[in-house]
């Protein structure tokens, strides 16, 4: 398993260790105290819980090995189940959580034991922010320095990005739904509870959107990140075989990468057919060393 992938698991462990206890403590609180916010953010918690088993499912299906129908692999589908994993963030938490909200709007209800749900939620921002700070170590690891909003814009981790966008969204939503319960609770006015509500909604599907986004770009696809595309040119054409590096194609496959390499190699004008092939072997295979997620490389000898 590489490097990014055990940061992922242990983002999506982390996380879904996180969910689980807050998803019951939410349940419990919910009942108890008729919160709508809270009812919310306790269907939140349970999507979270079932996007991770997504998560950690696709992850082991990626490691499927190949076969004539499926001659890359599996890697890919990673980015089929984060895909889902964000439309579940959409519909089960943004879109319920909005549709809740303007039930409790229409039909306001007041909250009871109202102090039972700011310690339960209080208690859950906590737990959250455990987890978020637990992703945010694993990204760091990965992002070599960069701003975490261009990390997400570049990354090919998948699984990472989703984990990141689902605890920023929890951790947003159970603020808001914190702030939501006191203004109702110091009030006595419920309908701050619903708008509490409707706003939780609101910040989970603006988050599952971003995400979707992404990960539909990977689908797509996407080569792997411009800095290590720019190595890996330069690499290429530091070997002594190569004299002119005419194109390089990358293309991100889950946690592998594809390289395709068009080169002008050097003498090949004097050299045999064998002795060509011996030095396009010795290249891809340097390559492979230096870069171990290089699954596949292939590489075609041309003339510009």
């Amino acid at each position: 398993m590489s490097h990014a992938n055990e940061g992922s698991v242990r983002a999506i462990l982390y996380a879904l260790g996180a969910n689980f206890g807050i998803a019951v403590s939410k349940y419990v609180a919910a009942w108890w105290t008729n919160s709508g916010s809270m009812l919310a953010e306790a269907i939140h918690s349970t999507a979270d819980c079932v996007n991770q088993l997504l998560l950690l499912f696709g992850m082991k299906e990626a490691k499927r090995p190949e076969s004539a129908d499926h001659p890359l692999g599996h890697h890919r589908v990673t980015y089929f189940w984060s895909m889902l994993v964000a439309l579940l963030l959409f519909l089960m938490g943004g879109a319920y959580s909005v549709y809740e909200g303007i039930s409790r709007l229409r039909h306001p209800h007041p909250i009871e034991n109202g102090l039972v749900a700011l310690a339960v939620l209080g208690i859950a921002v906590v737990l959250e922010a455990f987890s978020l700070a637990g992703a945010m170590r694993e990204i760091r690891k990965l992002a070599g320095g960069k701003p975490f909003l261009r990390w997400f814009r570049e990354t090919r981790e998948s699984e990472l990005m989703v984990i990141a966008g689902e605890d920023i969204a929890a951790l947003a939503g159970l603020v808001l739904a914190f702030m939501a319960v006191s203004v109702a609770i110091l009030t006595g006015n419920p309908v701050w509870d619903a708008v509490g509500t409707l706003a939780v909604g609101v910040v989970l599907m603006i988050i599952a959107v971003m995400v979707l986004i992404e990960v539909k770009g990977l689908i797509v696809g996407e080569s792997v990140s411009p800095e290590q595309r720019v190595a890996i040119q330069r690499f290429t054409a530091a070997q002594p075989e190569v004299a002119e590096v005419l194109n390089v194609i990358t293309l991100a496959w889950g946690s592998m990468i594809v390289i395709a390499v068009k080169a002008r190699m050097a003498g090949a004008e004097q050299i045999s057919g064998a002795e060509l092939v011996r030095r396009i072997n010795a290249v891809e295979e340097r390559m492979q060393a230096e870069y171990p997620q290089a699954r596949w490389v292939f590489f075609e000898p041309d003339v510009r």
